[in-house]
């Protein structure tokens, strides 16, 4: 329960450096990594699709292999023409079942959507996207040649960073609301 709420602070840019064990030279890296959140949807939540709106494409879906493989058109990318809004699903073998993740996916969306709308009307602004890239990152996590999890909004830290590549943010989400609520910082 509020699980979009309570981690929708984890949207943004978050930043891994570490000794890459792909470099036989043992040299720091750094990656970096766009998180975006949205909200489950139940069937009830009144989203509006007109069959007229949606351009749906069938294609072959790519992965591990096996004997379906390039057989059948199973992924399915269906496109909101209204809004430009587009999305894909390949999980399933189905394309009937890919086709319904993907409607759902694109009702979140859409929802996010109608979301954002309102608050750009309250607020009369529109939010920035960051560049994937340096200075734009919400959050780092150093594990060479120190160890530390640094969130640059709320300026929490800790130098447990197993810890939190293990899911234990709860610490960060926590300082996040508690700014928001304070003010101290924006979404």
């Amino acid at each position: 329960e509020n699980a979009y709420g309570y981690l929708k602070s984890e949207k943004g840019v978050h930043r891994l450096i570490r000794i890459s064990p792909f470099d036989s030279s043992g040299r720091r890296h750094t990656s970096f990594a766009s998180c975006d959140v949205l909200p489950e949807l139940d069937d009830d939540v009144a989203i509006e699709i007109v069959d007229e709106d949606l351009k749906i494409d069938t294609f072959r879906s790519g992965g591990a292999g096996g004997q379906h493989v390039n057989t059948t058109d199973s992924a399915v990318r269906i496109t909101h023409l209204p809004t430009g809004i587009v999305v894909q699903c390949q999980n399933e073998r189905s394309q009937h079942k890919n086709k319904d993740r993907a409607i759902k996916m694109l009702r979140a969306k859409l929802f996010e959507l109608m979301q954002q709308e309102q608050v750009d009307k309250v607020q009369g602004l529109r939010g920035e996207m960051k560049e994937i890239g340096w200075g734009s990152q919400i959050r780092s996590y150093v594990m060479n040649p120190y160890s530390l999890v640094k969130d640059h909004r709320t300026n929490e830290e800790t130098g447990n960073v197993q810890a939190v590549l293990d899911g234990k943010i709860d610490e960060f989400i926590n300082a996040y609301l508690k700014g928001l609520k304070t003010g101290s910082h924006s979404i």
